[in-house]
């Protein structure tokens, strides 16, 4: 049998079953909404978003490595590729591009053009802080440390706060080594 080889975005995309976009679209805003009636609070808003992606993206992860056929990236350079043109592509029909590396090599941003979880959204001027879309970043945060990375996720630009594009800078705190609970050989 030949080896398994990495799908693309698109070729995953176009396999898995999906959602209707206007009603996940909804659904989520509803949830923000909801947010910040609860918690009135902008800013734990954002971070209750942030822990809600976190705690996806840590079980989102076996989706994803069960279904795009990836193997181990070589370096956090590759992991933010797979992330932009697959990760992206395979959950919400989108795909980023990686672009300001800084020197050695553990930062990034991944720049959306296009962002699904905004359609249909304008922030009202009570909620100018609201990082709407955080819960991308605590995905990312989960998923990432899920495959022994800890990492910082960021927004540096957000459209629905005038900026061009939408734009998360992920960090490479550390690489966590695997920890194995128990050894071959008892």
């Amino acid at each position: 049998m030949a080896p398994a080889v990495p799908r693309s975005g698109d070729a995953i995309f176009a396999n898995v079953e999906r959602v209707n976009a206007e009603l996940f679209t909804l659904t989520y805003g509803a949830i923000v909404r909801q947010l910040l009636t609860d918690l009135e609070e902008v800013e734990e808003v954002n971070k209750q978003l942030d822990q809600m992606g976190y705690n996806i993206g840590i079980r989102l992860i076996d989706e994803f490595l069960a279904k795009s056929n990836v193997t181990r990236c070589v370096d956090f350079r590759e992991t933010a590729e797979v992330i932009a043109k697959v990760g992206f592509k395979m959950f919400l029909g989108v795909t980023a591009s990686v672009s300001n590396w800084d020197t050695e090599g553990t930062c990034c941003s991944l720049i959306l053009e296009d962002n699904p979880l905004v359609d249909f959204v304008e922030l009202p001027d009570t909620c100018q802080g609201l990082y709407y879309c955080n819960i991308l970043s605590g995905v990312v945060r989960g998923a990432l440390e899920m495959v022994s990375m800890k990492t910082e996720v960021t927004w540096v630009r957000d459209m629905l706060r005038g900026d061009d594009a939408f734009e998360l800078q992920v960090k490479l705190l550390k690489q966590v080594p695997e920890e194995y609970p128990y050894k071959d050989d008892e």
